[in-house]
């Protein structure tokens, strides 16, 4: 497969599992929507972690998150502009800040679907030099793609109001 390109709107991002449910159902359970609700549902970790986890399982369909994942994301989302630094627009100059309506980019290369039942797209933060993984994988009896794997939450550069070199 080419490479290819998908721009994810939303109107407003979720405040509740039940918006994020809604939200979900609105949409199709292709991967590239997969990778864009999981940004989606870690922007709500800092107001509320067990919704956001929730979310998260929500996408992971028959696999739910374990304890030593929930304490992953626990100790990975001590800062609540990482998710945000998806967003278009969003920079460490302008503090994280999205453009509007909140919009997401995922992309996948000409390796992203070379093994089967799985896509490794990719999606690039406002703070990091190169853009980030994340593994989908198909349930063959629903045609439906749940989340993997994400390595996309480690460490960026500090926005400006952060940064005490700025």
């Amino acid at each position: 497969m080419s490479e290819q390109r998908w721009t994810l709107r939303y109107e407003r991002l979720p405040e509740t599992v039940e918006d994020f449910k809604r939200l979900l159902a609105g949409r199709r359970r292709a991967p590239e929507e997969i990778a864009g609700l999981f940004i989606v549902a870690m922007c709500r970790y800092p107001a509320d972690p067990e919704a956001a986890l929730e979310m998260v399982n929500l996408l992971r369909g028959p696999r739910p998150l374990s304890h030593y994942e929930r304490q992953f994301y626990r100790d990975r989302m001590g800062h609540d502009y990482v998710p945000r630094s998806f967003f278009v627009g969003a920079t460490p100059a302008n503090n994280y800040t999205p453009d509007e309506p909140p919009t997401l980019i995922v992309e996948a290369n000409r390796v992203s679907y070379d093994q089967e039942g799985m896509a490794r797209l990719l999606m690039k933060s406002g703070g990091a030099d190169s853009a980030r993984p994340i593994v989908l994988r198909l349930k063959p009896s629903t045609g439906e793609w749940f989340l993997w794997e994400e390595v996309l939450l480690g460490g960026i550069r500090p926005p400006v109001a952060a940064d005490p070199w700025a």
